[in-house]
């Protein structure tokens, strides 16, 4: 599913028209993105939480060469699924 697909079937759940729908995708990712770079976890009971975790640097190898490189370290984002968001797949 895509963005306009996804835009598409709030819009339809809700009740709302397409732009309405689309403004409130595009404001949660935005909260989202805000919270997460300040720090904050984000935690929506029953379908799960958004946290940011820290990546040590570490070594890899290039497939192709084979060469050894240095991965730097990272801030990447988590999502861990809900009890409720697990049971409805």
């Amino acid at each position: 599913m895509n963005k306009s697909q996804l835009v598409d079937a709030i819009a339809k759940e809700a009740g709302i028209t397409k732009a309405e729908s689309k403004k409130v995708l595009d404001a949660f990712t935005k909260v989202t993105a805000k919270t997460l770079k300040s720090g904050d976890k984000i935690a929506l009971v029953g379908f799960g939480s958004f946290s940011v975790v820290d990546k040590p640097a570490r070594t890899g190898r290039n497939p192709r060469t084979g060469a050894t490189i240095k991965i730097a370290a990272k801030k990447t984002v988590k999502f861990k699924a809900g009890a409720e968001l697990n049971a409805a797949v």
